[in-house]
């Protein structure tokens, strides 16, 4: 399989697919693959934290003001907009990028040796 490919299947099920190219021959030795596979780690920890924080947020404010429809709408916003960064990196693998997300990919690529 090629490195862009590789690349790529780093993001498809978020940090489960990052450790597995992490793990497996001959790719956990790429420099290109280990960099996508730990940005795909930290991303898919960051999207779970920021559900997280927005669901304690949402349910504190939702239950305190009543102003859950735009709460709502903020929520798919969020959801939106971390499903376009999940698209965009993934086209950045496939087209051989090392794109780097502004805290994120700098760990990402410390980890990786990149």
């Amino acid at each position: 399989m090629a490195n862009n490919v590789a690349g790529l299947l780093c993001y498809i099920f978020g940090f489960i697919t990052g450790i597995i190219f992490l793990v497996i021959e001959p790719y956990k030795n790429d420099k290109f693959v280990r960099f996508h596979a730990f940005q795909s780690i930290f991303f898919s920890v960051a999207v779970f934290a920021i559900y997280m924080i927005w669901g304690f947020v949402f349910t504190s404010l939702l239950f305190m003001t009543g102003m859950w429809s735009i709460m709502l709408g903020l929520f798919w916003i969020i959801r939106l907009a971390c499903f376009a960064a999940w698209i965009f990196l993934m086209f950045k693998a496939y087209n051989n990028e090392q794109f780097k997300l502004p805290v994120i990919g700098d760990i990402a690529a410390k980890q990786a040796g990149a």
